[in-house]
């Protein structure tokens, strides 16, 4: 059984399906597709969405990192991704949703917002990546691929201000669900691969690293995924950084 994965470079959903797959010891081969044109790609491999992470496997064609979760546990049961106990892979499966729909756009944003003041970070974050051209090229190519994805995102200033004040009650909530038990247990599942890589790709921020790195989620990231690509120096305005400082000195 191998498989073919699409992704985006350092993209934290794409780097949940990339785990998942190590975890399972199911070889796959990686294409690496740039922001934009992946839409354009995946509709010529007829996919039937425009968004990485994609999947071939066996002849199926799967989308997301959550269903390729499922997918996974339904060709090689074991490691298991998710608890055979009922109420168990119901708690599992409260965090793993939480971590796809309300944890990783607004990191998501984050990053575009950034990237698209800055655009010198973004060559770290293609680390590893192989992108059918020289990375010099995608590089001095990037501006509009930048602008057109912070437009699809809608990384605009009150959005990655709200993000900002959102996220010290979300990594509350990863906390308090490693203290359960629900994550970063023994055994990793799918709901630590689809958290740690969007509170590993928040850690790539200066601006957030502090925050996020000495706390239960943080230590979560670390192990789930300990070498996340990219780096972006401080850009964030002070002043939307407040709630995280206020959380962290009361931590």
């Amino acid at each position: 059984m191998t498989g073919r994965l699409y992704v985006i470079p350092a993209s934290h959903p794409s780097i949940a399906a990339a785990l998942m797959l190590d975890h399972k010891g199911i070889p796959y081969k990686r294409t690496d597709l740039l922001p934009v044109i992946s839409k354009l790609v995946l509709r010529a491999l007829r996919f039937p969405r425009n968004t990485v992470p994609a999947m071939k496997i066996d002849g199926e064609r799967v989308q997301g990192s959550r269903q390729i979760a499922r997918t996974l546990d339904e060709f090689r049961p074991e490691p298991p991704l998710f608890p055979a106990d009922p109420e168990k892979r119901a708690a599992v499966e409260e965090a793993e949703r939480f971590g796809d729909e309300q944890l990783q756009h607004p990191v998501r944003q984050i990053l575009w917002w950034a990237i698209k003041r800055d655009r010198a970070p973004l060559r770290s974050y293609s680390e590893g990546a192989r992108l059918g051209i020289p990375i010099d090229l995608a590089m001095l190519t990037a501006a509009p691929i930048v602008a057109l994805s912070a437009r699809f995102n809608e990384a605009n200033d009150a959005n990655v201000r709200r993000d900002l004040a959102a996220l010290p009650e979300m990594l509350q909530r990863v906390d308090e669900w490693i203290a359960a038990g629900v994550l970063n247990g023994e055994q990793l599942n799918a709901a630590d691969f689809q958290i740690a890589p969007s509170l590993g790709l928040a850690m790539t921020f200066d601006d957030l690293r502090p925050a996020i790195e000495n706390r239960p989620a943080g230590q979560l990231a670390k192990r789930v995924v300990p070498n996340y690509p990219g780096k972006t120096p401080p850009i964030l305005p002070p002043a939307w950084l407040e709630p995280l400082r206020s959380e962290s000195a009361v931590a």
